[in-house]
């Protein structure tokens, strides 16, 4: 599965990202940590941090489906504030050719009907 990809990116380490089984696909979980706060006041999680763990969710779906990709460009939209709670995210696939794939994830907290951002993206697909 697409966990040794994770294993492989340090980043990725460095979030404390991992996947598990979900029905259509493997769910991203992002532990909270207290390194990933960028809003100490509120306290949030930094976006950056939380576009990554999305991008990340989107390149190991790809991968679990067999498909090597590099990101080409995605837009993360950002709908509530990210608490300091563990992170859960399932990608989607909406289309997959031979050269591009365009895929949409969607990322929750506590509670997956109350989405806390959502990206939209492309991706390079080099091979198997």
């Amino acid at each position: 599965m697409s966990q040794t990809l994770l294993d492989a990116w340090p980043y990725a380490r460095w979030l404390g990202m991992r996947l598990e089984p979900g029905e259509a696909g493997p769910i991203a979980v992002l532990p909270f940590a207290q390194r990933l706060i960028g809003n100490p006041v509120l306290p949030a999680l930094h976006g950056g941090a939380v576009a990554s763990f999305l991008e990340l969710a989107a390149l190991a779906r790809l991968d679990a489906e067999g498909h090597r990709a590099r990101t080409v460009d995605f837009t993360v939209d950002y709908l509530r504030s990210a608490r300091p709670l563990t992170m859960y995210a399932e990608a989607r696939i909406v289309r997959l050719g031979r050269r591009a794939a365009n895929l949409t994830v969607e990322a929750w907290q506590d509670d997956r009907t109350k989405l806390t951002a959502a990206l939209r993206g492309h991706f390079m697909i080099l091979g198997k």
